[in-house]
């Protein structure tokens, strides 16, 4: 049986935790670039912390893929701490704008349902290495940044033209 989380009346049923408190991203971008990046760090973390409990209780034993360790594991790293983080298909992606359209940095880091991690390269995006744990990924991604990663800012590409 499959339960889809966005259905109200599964809540009814189990016992589910309380959704985290989120930072306020539109605060944090009054404040600047470096409030926004922080804050997304402390609301994908918490989202994907939040997400993974209501998988356990609504499927356990089922494979979950490791998203809650590789944020924490790329987190741990100040290069890129620095930069703006988003998901996308449980994809991890480092971004030098805190804005659509992204400028994504060195790849992306996809963990897997057999608790392994895949890191793409960005530009041709090819798998570069499958690797046995979040840290390891981390470091592979690390050795793809460009030494100076570009700053981070709030305008999009459009917006500077």
């Amino acid at each position: 049986m499959t339960v889809d989380t966005n259905d109200e009346t599964c809540d009814q049923q189990l016992p589910l935790p309380p959704r985290p408190l989120l930072p306020d991203i539109a605060a944090a971008r009054s404040r600047g670039p470096a409030d926004v990046v922080e804050a997304h760090w402390q609301s994908l973390r918490l989202s994907w912390q939040w997400i993974h409990a209501v998988h356990q209780i609504r499927r356990p034993g089922s494979p979950y893929p490791g998203i809650v360790r590789l944020l924490e594991a790329a987190a741990a790293q100040p290069r890129l701490r620095r930069l703006y983080p988003f998901t996308s298909h449980f994809a991890l992606f480092f971004s030098s704008s805190t804005s659509y359209p992204w400028t994504v940095q060195a790849g992306s880091i996809e963990p897997l349902h057999n608790g392994r991690f895949t890191v793409r390269r960005r530009s041709p995006s090819v798998v570069i290495g499958e690797v046995e744990t979040a840290e390891e990924a981390v470091a592979l991604l690390l050795e793809l940044l460009p030494a100076v990663p570009e700053p981070v800012i709030t305008a999009s590409a459009d917006e500077h033209a």
